[in-house]
C-alpha cells in the first residue's frame, strides 16, 4: 500500500506543477499581449503637455 501512496503523490505533485506552469504561460502571454497593445498605440503629441518657463518666477509649468 504505501508505493501505492507514494505513487500517487507524486502524480498530483506533477499535476499540480503543470497546472502552475500553464498559468504562470497564460499570465504572462496575457501581459505580454497588453504592453505591446499599449506601445503600439499612437502618441499623439497634443495630448502631451509642453512646459513653460513662468516669467515671474522662472520655473518651468505645463501650458
Amino acid at each position: 500500500m504505501p508505493p501505492l501512496i507514494a505513487f500517487a503523490g507524486a502524480l498530483g505533485g506533477l499535476a499540480v506543477v503543470r497546472w502552475a506552469y500553464r498559468t504562470a504561460r497564460r499570465i504572462n502571454e496575457e501581459l505580454e499581449e497588453a504592453r505591446l497593445a499599449r506601445a503600439a498605440e499612437p502618441v499623439r503629441t497634443q495630448d502631451i503637455p509642453t512646459l513653460r518657463r513662468d516669467p515671474r518666477t522662472g520655473a518651468y509649468r505645463p501650458g
